[in-house]
């Protein structure tokens, strides 16, 4: 898969507000699958699951079984690439922008 196919996915999952508040959750910590559920009581267990498919597509989230029960745990290592690919060289853009502007208004 291409790089840019990876960031595709990424970006996909992370622009529905649900998904990103599942990682919020999985940021503090790992949960069960029905402890999700129980996370967004207005959203049935079969659209949980549509959206940890989404997650675990892009690599935001590892499954894990151990014994009936399935742990979602959170990888950020695919949210830092984005950072590094396409929002850090931004952000230098950005600084570099407002050190001029705060030289012309001084100067």
């Amino acid at each position: 898969m291409s790089i840019e196919s990876k960031d595709d996915h990424v970006f996909k999952a992370l622009a529905h507000p649900r998904r990103r508040q599942m990682l919020d959750r999985l940021k503090e910590a790992p949960q069960t699958t029905g402890a999700l559920c129980d996370s967004f009581p207005d959203m049935d267990r079969c659209t949980v699951m549509q959206h940890l498919k989404v997650l675990e597509e892009a690599d935001l989230v590892i499954a894990q079984r151990q014994g009936r029960e399935r742990w979602n745990h959170l990888n950020a290592l695919p949210i830092k690439q984005i950072h590094d690919r396409w929002i850090s060289g931004y952000e230098t853009h950005a600084v570099s922008f407002l050190e001029r502007l705060k030289a012309d208004l001084e100067g």
